[in-house]
């Protein structure tokens, strides 16, 4: 029998994790620890593209403005201008990495939408690939990752 253990996500399936107070990206960024550390591939003039830390397949990553907005109608056209320049290079990235047979691209904007972090938006690029939609995730709330958040890391750094 295979054992299918993902200790790490229990907190946050639970509800129980250790959050700090105030917004989640704005803490990452404030935090002195090394931007390895922190998952962070890569820092522009006005975003940051970060592994997500409770992915959906190896390689999920965000692109996160460092400027604390709502949504992108809001921000500057220098920083969306980035962000879409960040999501192309991305894009690059994780095609060359993981060979994805596609990508889910987006936004949740507001809590209704499904946004994890409401009050900091930031852009999804989650590589997909044919099959990888089982029973796991719809029935028992697991996720198969092939590999750790250290590993993609390395993966994906000498792309940025």
């Amino acid at each position: 029998m295979d054992l299918l253990w993902s200790p790490w996500r229990y907190d946050y399936i639970t509800g129980t994790s250790e959050k700090q107070p105030g917004c989640t990206f704005c803490n990452i960024l404030n935090d002195s620890a090394a931007d390895e550390e922190k998952f962070i591939l890569h820092r522009g003039r006005f975003n940051f593209v970060i592994l997500n830390a409770y992915p959906y397949a190896a390689g999920h990553l965000m692109i996160v403005p460092f400027e604390h907005l709502q949504g992108p109608d809001i921000a500057t056209s220098e920083s969306t201008t980035e962000m879409m320049d960040l999501l192309r290079r991305s894009i690059t990235a994780i095609e060359r990495i993981y060979s994805p047979d596609g990508m889910n691209l987006g936004m949740n904007l507001g809590k209704s939408a499904g946004a994890g972090v409401a009050e900091h938006y930031h852009m999804h690029i989650l590589p997909r690939w044919v099959g990888d939609v089982n029973f796991m995730t719809a029935i028992g709330e697991t996720r198969m990752m092939p590999e750790t958040l250290v590993q993609t890391f390395e993966k994906l750094k000498s792309e940025y």
